[in-house]
């Protein structure tokens, strides 16, 4: 009967330790991330139609409720893409001069103007990096962890783009005239 007492304490300590856990994790102003609040309605994006960053960033604005348009004319926001690149550079070697891991990076570059030419976003540079061992005897393995390695920085890429999006503040006509 001394152990089922037992048993029945430490069992309430538990649940009481949870109780706490789950109240302290929704105090803490913990929620998901919803969609971009994006400070204006239509947006063309400057990218080739088989970009797979564009196809991804077009889904993610639309989620948010902004139109994404073809023509740059009917559109309040236009992006240019000054230049995206991935490289991959070599970090260590081993005793016998073979490569032991590389760094993988994933280079873009955006500008963003209004309609009327007028800058929203100054051109701005986004820089990722990821480091991935390799080794000779896993070759296909590590091909494919490779290109799950770019696809993770793309995805990282366009929430970034999204941030930078979000914050910008297009110039109201008023603040355009003053200057």
């Amino acid at each position: 009967m001394h152990t089922s007492l037992q048993q029945r304490i430490v069992h309430g300590r538990q649940w009481l330790l949870m109780l706490a856990a789950a109240l302290l994790l929704s105090a803490c102003g913990f929620h998901m991330r919803g969609p971009a609040n994006l400070p204006f309605k239509s947006i063309n994006l400057g990218f080739s139609p088989g970009s797979t960053l564009g196809v991804e960033l077009k889904r993610n604005i639309q989620a948010s409720g902004v139109q994404v348009v073809d023509d740059a004319k009917s559109a309040e926001a236009v992006m240019q893409v000054l230049s995206d690149t991935r490289d991959r550079q070599i970090l260590t070697l081993n005793t016998n001069g073979r490569v032991r891991e590389y760094a993988l990076f994933q280079r873009f570059s955006f500008v963003v103007k209004d309609n009327k030419g007028v800058i929203i976003i100054p051109p701005t540079n986004v820089t990722l990096r990821r480091v991935i061992t390799y080794d000779e005897n896993q070759e296909l393995a590590k091909q494919a962890e490779e290109a799950l390695l770019y696809r993770d920085m793309q995805s990282d890429l366009v929430q970034q783009i999204l941030r930078r999006l979000s914050a910008s503040k297009p110039k109201t006509d008023d603040a355009a005239s003053m200057e």
